[in-house]
């Protein structure tokens, strides 16, 4: 599951919920060093979302998600692609993608070893794949295969069409690869097909081969939940949490750490309760960090033509630098501390005046979110988080708390009947208010739209009037068309590779331009316009075809109840088990199997991932299901500018007769394919040196009882039962090619499963130590509402959290805000020497960044704010006498990074207050308005809050 922009929006927001992930070498293992040590931290358990780790090495985007497999299959490479020259090898920088399920297995084994040297887990490790979903998240799944089908489709012709055109212009590029590759089809990673089949053995080796030879694995236990387990990876996880947390021995204390690339997680850590958790993932943020892969290869390796080129070309010494085998640049990770979210949330979500239950405010907070979108439900049309609907939703709620009479959601409530976990009065207030602020959304984002277009239509003109008068000095010039045929076949260059390169930049900027539907040109007249008079009645009729009154009406009583049905739905869902496996349904009943899925959500050009006897159902004019499986999508882009964002119109699956149909074939499955449609349970490992393995529980299932025994101690309870798969072998072929057997295997394993569900306890549990808190209410940012002001972008502080400005405690005198020369927030102007001067002394405390381009001491600090340049992306960036890295309020543009032409040395806590629509107030410093200092060194502002 995802949440769009949530992630950037909150550490954006919050910057201090972030630190850097530390990463502990291979030849500290076995070293003891307490927490907290060179800002290290150790977790008890680590749980891994694997669908976080198994794309990005199916089909890695990041060079340097695969980089170190490269090394190991190099010479394979090498042998497959043996007639590309070693310089196009270092222009595309050597990374090819995996060819084989087995180079998949290996880049994930080393993605886990990573995590594992970062997160140093002491008690637990946890695998969760993606298993059979609900069925509310097939409709989801379902589209988005659907459309990397159609895009698939269209790469392939286009780069059809562009090679033809390179071959008309006499240019040669490399052959495509026709080779049959195992994993040229990212969308056989789902539940049911061999590839998933394969991956949960070959885990099964890797947790094995590690717990008998690895020191750092010798203490722990490891629970691996497949794709045979239903249940979306994360709520499989958080499921185990919960039913933990629940049971009596269980320590409050415990340490969890989260790793997975959904910003979902946050809202389940959050829903959990534990204050001792992190959410692990790459530092998204840090927009500088560019892998190079570099791999040495002697000078002899070129040719003398090419090894020119590349010198020329700056591009031999990343490719030929000696650096230690196998040392490839490492993606930068970063932990986001929960603790200090929960921290901010309380300050942020608080109403002056009023007790507060940091509990329910959170659980509010968390159902407030569920209203920008997630794979359930749609979001609310006027809600969207890159327009800082957060914000607003947060707004809203503190303004309405004491109307709507107290908090939304009661979760103590979480498995009562008819919906008595959500007070529906109280969020039809909140509704109300809400509403209040949708037209002016809706007409911002009209107009900023039609802007954008004009914008774009003007660009498009200058440029073809351009070629015009280009095609016109070539045909003055004299030149005949076999002057021109000669000339471009001498300026042709004969590189192959550089001829590929050339193609493979074209097709990119290709797709780019057709994802761009304002460039393409294929915007379609937008006839809701929303935000504009009449737009209600325009929606409801073009979406929905209701065009009376009466129609209206029983269609909006329909879809609010829908929609109110979904919300208590997804609640359930995050804040206790899976409601039902259906939608919308509340009533207890089975998942699909594998196969059923797959048949649910896979398209015609997937087919292959299925069975032979499935497959036929979806091809086969006799199907009686046929019609699921449309050979051409429609998308809805209305609203949207990317192709990518438009919405699948897809028919909806009849679950009752997809059934029907695959009950006639099932008796055709093979016994291998039988086992890949089957429902399994989680498996524990642990090494029989370790202290569980004497548990009466472990001993019991040893001597192959077939009853479920119980199993509780201070770090994992449930109940064990005999893992047949693994009854008596000593002995384990490997899996994957080149990885060796495991000849003495001295690892025991069960089949696992949690406690019995109790009702979740939605409070910090008893004697739980909760860290100091480092806060205050000067460390909340303030900013706008988006739909408040003309500009496209409100003003964002995006500096890092180590080494942004702190905020003075309340007796302490606050900073005084320094404004560089110019009108209002936008830079223009004289400016005043004393601010000037003020800059300066305020510049020798901060420290020195080294983020931007510009130079970065005290005497270019006050250089800059004397002229008042402020010039975008070139400025600098604060001052430190030590001269150290990082970043605090001098951004590039400014304080508030993204308005060209301010350069303010601004504390992070202030509060942003506008007049009107970014009126420009008139001011002494510059004609700025805001905040300034007299002539007797107090404070004034021009800025206020009009209607």
């Amino acid at each position: 599951m995802g949440v769009p922009s949530f992630y950037r929006w909150l550490v954006e927001k919050y910057p201090n919920i972030v630190s850097p992930a530390v990463e502990e070498e291979e030849e500290d293992v076995g070293e003891h060093r307490p927490d907290g040590a060179a800002g290290e931290l150790r977790y008890d358990n680590l749980y891994l979302d694997m669908n976080g780790i198994i794309h990005p090495c199916f089909h890695p985007e990041d060079q340097a998600v695969c980089a170190s497999r490269s090394i190991h299959v190099m010479a394979r490479a090498s042998e497959l692609v043996s007639h590309i020259s070693p310089a196009f090898c270092a222009r595309t920088q050597g990374c090819p993608p995996p060819a084989t399920f087995d180079e998949v297995f290996r880049s994930m084994f080393e993605y886990i070893d990573r995590l594992i040297r970062i997160a140093r887990p002491r008690r637990l490790l946890y695998l969760a794949v993606d298993g059979v979903a609900p069925r509310a998240k097939m409709n989801q799944q379902r589209a988005r295969r659907f459309k990397s089908a159609k895009a698939a489709k269209e790469t392939e012709i286009e780069e059809k069409l562009l090679r033809d055109r390179f071959r008309a212009q006499g240019k040669e590029v490399l052959p495509q690869d026709d080779t049959p590759c195992e994993v040229s089809d990212p969308n056989i990673i789902t539940p049911g097909t061999e590839f998933m089949e394969e991956l949960s053995v070959a885990l099964e080796y890797y947790v094995r081969a590690r717990l008998n030879a690895h020191p750092r694995w010798k203490d722990i236990k490891v629970i691996l939940s497949d794709a045979n387990v239903p249940g979306e990876g994360e709520h499989k996880i958080m499921s185990f949490i919960r039913s933990q947390r629940c049971m009596e021995g269980y320590d409050p204390n415990t340490r969890h750490c989260l790793y997975g690339l959904d910003a979902d997680l946050i809202m389940l850590a959050l829903a959990s309760h534990e204050v001792h958790f992190s959410i692990l993932r790459e530092d998204v943020m840090r927009q500088s960090y560019q892998p190079k892969v570099s791999v040495h290869v002697a000078e002899a390796s070129f040719t003398a033509q090419e090894l020119q080129k590349v010198k020329c070309r700056g591009w031999f010494p990343r490719i030929t630098e000696a650096k230690p085998e196998g040392k490839l640049p490492k993606k930068p990770y970063q932990l986001l501390n929960i603790w200090v979210l929960r921290e901010y949330l309380e300050l942020e979500m608080s109403i002056p005046g009023c007790k507060h239950d940091t509990e329910r405010l959170i659980d509010d907070f968390i159902f407030i979110c569920f209203l920008t979108g997630n794979d359930f439900i749609p979001h609310i049309p006027s809600l969207e988080i890159h327009e800082y609907a957060v914000d607003l939703l947060i707004d809203v709620y503190k303004t309405t708390f004491n109307k709507m009479g107290g908090y939304i959601v009661d979760t103590d409530k979480i498995k009562d009947k008819h919906a008595a976990c959500l007070k529906v009065s109280r969020l039809e207030k909140f509704f109300h208010e809400l509403a209040n602020h949708e037209e002016n959304i809706f007409r911002k984002r009209y107009e900023l739209r039609e802007k954008l277009l004009r914008k774009i239509q003007r660009e498009a003109a200058e440029v073809e009037w351009s070629e015009r008068n280009s095609e016109l000095l070539e045909e003055s010039s004299g030149l005949d068309m076999m002057d021109k045929s000669f000339l471009q076949q001498v300026s042709t260059s004969n590189d192959v590779d550089e001829n590929t390169l050339e193609l493979r930049r074209s097709l990119k900027d290709n797709l780019r331009s057709k994802e761009d539907i304002f460039k393409s040109g294929s915007s379609k007249h937008d006839r809701i316009r929303l935000g504009l008079p009449g737009w209600k009645s325009r929606f409801y009729k073009e979406k929905f075809g209701a065009e009376t009154t009466n129609e209206v009406g029983r269609l909006q009583t329909e879809m609010a109840q829908k929609y109110l049905e979904g919300l208590c739905w997804v609640l359930r869902y995050y804040f206790s088990d899976v409601p039902s496996w259906s939608w919308i349904s509340f009533s207890v009943d089975k998942p699909l199997r594998p196969f059923d899925q797959l048949m649910a959500v896979l398209p015609p050009e997937s087919s292959s991932a299925l069975p032979k006897c499935y497959s036929k159902l979806m091809g086969c004019d006799e199907s009686m299901i046929q019609m699921f499986y449309p050979s051409e999508l429609e998308i809805d882009t209305h609203g949207k500018r990317f192709l990518w964002q438009g919405v699948a119109k897809l028919p909806f699956i009849d679950v009752k007769l997809l059934l029907s149909a695959t009950k006639t074939v099932e008796k055709d499955l093979a016994l291998h394919e039988m086992k890949r449609n089957t429902v399994r349970q989680e498996k524990i490992f642990l090494r029989n040196s370790n202290s569980l393995a004497n548990n009466a529980a472990f001993t019991g299932v040893s001597r192959c009882t077939q009853e479920k025994l119980p199993i509780s101690s201070s770090e994992i309870s449930g109940w064990l039962s005999l893992d047949e798969d693994a009854a008596g072998h000593n002995h384990l072929t490997s899996p994957i090619k080149d990885l060796p057997d495991i000849s003495d295997d001295r690892t025991i394993s069960a089949v696992f499963f949690n406690p019995d569900a109790a009702m979740p306890i939605s409070r910090l549990l008893d004697n739980v130590r909760v860290p100091d808190k480092t806060l205050s209410e000067y460390d909340i940012r303030k900013r706008p509402m988006w739909h408040t002001y003309a500009a496209p972008r409100p003003p964002i502080v995006t500096c890092r959290p180590e080494t942004m400005w702190k905020a003075s405690p309340p007796a302490m005198q606050q900073r005084e805000d320094v404004r560089n020369a110019g009108t209002g927030w936008m830079g223009r102007g004289r400016g005043s020497a004393a601010a000037a001067a003020a800059a300066i002394t305020e510049t020798r405390s901060i420290r020195m960044s080294s983020y931007g381009r510009g130079r970065g001491n005290a005497a270019v600090a006050a250089e800059t704010l004397q002229r008042g340049s402020g010039s975008y992306g070139r400025g600098f960036q604060g001052a430190r006498s030590d001269g150290d890295g990082g970043a605090n309020s001098f951004r590039p543009g400014g304080a508030w990074a993204g308005w060209r032409g301010t350069s303010a040395a601004q504390k992070q806590q202030t509060a942003w207050r506008p007049v009107g629509a970014w009126a420009r107030g008139g001011g002494r410093d510059g004609g700025g308005g805001g905040s300034r200092q007299n002539c007797d060194g107090k404070q004034t502002s021009s800025f206020d809050v009009t209607s």
